[in-house]
């Protein structure tokens, strides 16, 4: 029996990502009793289920982040995605259309910009540094001009009260289970793209242009097309992202999902997501996410200044990166002497 369970773990551990997965999973843990010995009130219910709801945004990004990081490109344009989002989806509401149509061309709006980032990386090949800053300059600039260069007004002025409170509530207030909408909202988005990445042809692909871009296409792999349902996917997750913020808020604001490109990265290195491409595992990105709120609500909780907070996340991310580094070029010499 004992045999039998060690096999198991040590299967589990041989996946590649696993053991930086289980790091942060263990990180996450001893942070998060760290600082509720500091502070009680860490452990409260209220805080874990704020904690949770926070937690959710950065999980989403880092998703759709991490997608695209395995593919070895990165999305800058993420945060105004969500920005666009927010106020595309305000304006319309209190303009009176109805919140299910609002979010459906919503939702169409912010896929456009990832079809456009999977063509200009997968086949113009232009640098997805470069392509996804210049689509995140003009998804921020279509979110200032939708409504005029101004934040919305209270979208229930243009749907009701009713269908306010509705539309608030499914992704932001309203608690099922003891538990607020918006992480069921993004447990489920997880789960389903969990599987997507893990268990499907798609994942496969996709895993294997962050590989070896040429290899996958010898191979026989789009790397067009699996190059853009990695951006699709981190457009999507973007949407959903500033749906809650406009429902937090009640409003669309301009300035909404500012650096949350770099929060997806963050959520991802942290979980073991390479940034180089071809490794890491999603649920390592829930783990980075939840490191990441954890972090941030702690050191709220210990009323640490700031700047304090970003310089300890900021340094996390880095020694992160430089672990998977360091991680592969050992590999790589290891993979040479034999």
């Amino acid at each position: 029996m004992e045999k039998r369970q060690k096999g198991a773990i040590g299967r589990l551990l041989a996946i590649k990502g696993a053991g930086s997965v289980l790091t942060a999973f263990i990180g996450l843990i001893v942070i998060y009793v760290a600082f509720g010995i500091m502070n009680p009130k860490v452990f409260s219910v209220m805080n874990i289920q704020n904690l949770l709801r926070s937690m959710s945004k950065y999980l989403l990004i880092g998703i759709g982040q991490s997608f695209v990081m395995i593919t070895g490109n990165i999305d800058l344009s993420i945060g105004s995605v969500v920005g666009m989002s927010a106020m595309i989806s305000a304006t319309l509401m209190t303009r009176g259309m109805n919140p299910f149509l609002a979010i459906l061309l919503t939702i169409l709006c912010g896929l456009i910009v990832g079809v456009v980032n999977g063509y200009l990386v997968g086949k113009f090949k232009l640098p997805p540094f470069i392509a996804t800053l210049g689509t995140m300059f003009v998804a921020r600039g279509i979110g200032y001009i939708v409504n005029g260069n101004r934040n919305t007004d209270n979208i229930a002025s243009g749907i009701g009260k009713e269908a306010g409170d509705a539309f608030q509530n499914f992704f932001y207030y309203g608690k099922f289970a003891g538990v607020f909408n918006t992480f069921w909202i993004a447990l489920v988005i997880f789960l389903v793209f969990f599987f997507l990445l893990a268990k499907t042809r798609t994942g496969r692909h996709i895993y294997a242009i962050g590989s070896n871009v040429d290899a996958a296409r010898l191979s026989g792999v789009d790397v067009i097309l699996t190059t853009t349902k990695a951006y699709l996917v981190s457009a999507f997750c973007s949407v959903v992202v500033g749906l809650i913020l406009a429902a937090q808020a009640g409003m669309g604001n301009m300035d909404a999902g500012n650096t949350y490109e770099m929060y997806g990265v963050a959520a991802g290195v942290i979980g073991g997501v390479s940034p180089l491409g071809g490794s890491g595992i999603l649920l390592g990105t829930f783990a980075g996410a939840g490191v990441w709120q954890i972090l941030e609500n702690g050191l709220n909780m210990v009323h640490a200044q700031v700047g304090i907070q970003r310089i300890v996340i900021g340094v996390i991310v880095v020694m992160a990166v430089l672990l998977d580094v360091v991680m592969r070029t050992n590999d790589k010499k290891g993979f040479k002497k034999k």
